[in-house]
């Protein structure tokens, strides 16, 4: 199926746009996607193509698109700004500003050890009974508060999926005195002038939300998995085991019980506050976000950090595989390595989702990175989609 681009891009990023709509899916699939790049301070590509419903509406360029985990980076950012404020520390103790967190052993936990998943709270599976939970904002941070680490803060590494949102959420929530939308709106979406970044959509821009298509869950309701998949899956989990990395580990921290029955891109989710996994964005407000982590912390005269912090950004603070996903991800404060093909990027930092999304700066190209998907599932952390673009991008800048 040929499709048609939409936007705008600078001509020495033409290899960008044929590997941007080589990652869209053929006949007879459908889907669509947007991607933004900044470089040097300049928006130097902002476009989309596809399809934005499974009945096949062209993809708008206002089109927001749940970007799961990819929300983990911006709700970091925030954390980040309330650090040069001063009303946050990184290692200060959390139950300092939230005092009902110190249960069960949590009161050395710091926000440096939830920045980078060492915090072992990442066990949401034992802490709920059931997926729909996760829509009570009071409720969840109830959960975190009597919630007892796994193990000792620090001492592991381990993803914290989804339960990441609600434990520095609930933190910067406890240190503004103000709804998590509201800070996110003040600190980060007005300043920047974004045209599209929540965590909990209103009602009246539900709209422009895509829908999500081929996502394993539709095709896991109209069949079950062929006896060549299972195999495939049990060689995967035997193979990993002999690592000495439990799979189990990893359902703990994705799949809260009965997740089979909740789904976060339906409209009841995405109007929930869940900043771990249900941010909703357009590429280009992405982008713009990183685009001021890539330049000292401002742009457009806009500053987001100062240039202090982001220098505290880049650097990795463990490199062990952890015990949630088979893969050393060099966690920094809230951001992961970014991945390609092949270029090194040892100072690029960002967050890359569920279903295909990601966003990331790297200050020493001066580069900057959003991109939006609504097909495929992918990894926690995309797939070889975003890897091809962003090998792409980096070609294109020089290297």
């Amino acid at each position: 199926m040929p499709y048609a681009i939409q936007g705008h891009f600078d001509a020495k990023f033409q290899h960008v746009i044929d590997v941007f709509l080589a990652q869209l899916p053929q006949e007879p699939k459908v889907g669509g996607a947007a991607l933004t790049v900044y470089h040097e301070n300049k928006k130097v590509v902002d476009v989309w193509a596809g399809v934005s419903t499974k009945d096949g509406k062209p993809w708008q360029a206002d089109n927001m698109s749940i970007s799961y985990s990819t929300t983990k980076g911006v709700l970091s950012t925030l954390a980040h700004i309330l650090v040069d404020e001063g009303k946050l520390a990184y290692d200060r103790p959390i139950a300092d500003y939230w005092p009902a967190f110190a249960q069960n052993g949590k009161h050395g936990i710091t926000l440096r050890h939830v920045l980078t998943h060492e915090a072992g709270l990442y066990h949401l599976r034992s802490m709920i009974d059931d997926a729909r939970e996760m829509l009570d904002w009071p409720h969840m941070l109830q959960v975190i508060e009597t919630s007892t680490p796994v193990h000792s803060a620090g001492s592991r590494v381990g993803y914290h999926a989804i339960s990441f949102g609600w434990i520095v959420g609930g933190l910067i929530e406890k240190v503004t005195g103000e709804p998590l939308a509201k800070t996110l709106a003040e600190k980060i979406t007005q300043p920047l002038k974004l045209d599209g970044c929540y965590i909990g959509v209103p009602r009246s821009e539900l709209e422009r939300c895509v829908e999500i298509i081929g996502a394993a869950r539709y095709k896991a309701e109209k069949s079950k998995p062929s006896k060549i998949a299972i195999w495939q899956q049990q060689l995967t989990e035997k193979a990993l085991r002999l690592t000495g990395f439990e799979p189990n580990t990893a359902a703990e921290a994705l799949i809260p019980k009965g997740m089979s029955r909740f789904y976060l891109d339906e409209a009841e989710s995405l109007q929930a506050c869940i900043p771990g996994a249900g941010g909703v964005f357009t590429a280009r407000s992405l982008a713009k976000i990183y685009a001021a982590l890539a330049n000292h912390g401002e742009i457009d005269g806009v500053r987001l950090l100062s240039n202090k912090t982001v220098g505290e950004l880049v650097k990795v603070q463990n490199r062990n595989r952890g015990d949630v996903v088979p893969m050393a991800m060099h966690w920094r404060l809230g951001y992961h390595r970014v991945y390609t093909t092949w270029p090194k990027t040892p100072y690029a930092f960002g967050h890359f989702g569920y279903g295909g999304s990601g966003a990331w700066a790297d200050p020493s190209r001066h580069l900057a990175v959003g991109y939006i998907v609504n097909t495929g599932s992918g990894s926690p952390f995309a797939d070889l989609r975003i890897w091809k673009i962003n090998t792409a991008i980096i070609e294109a800048v020089g290297g």
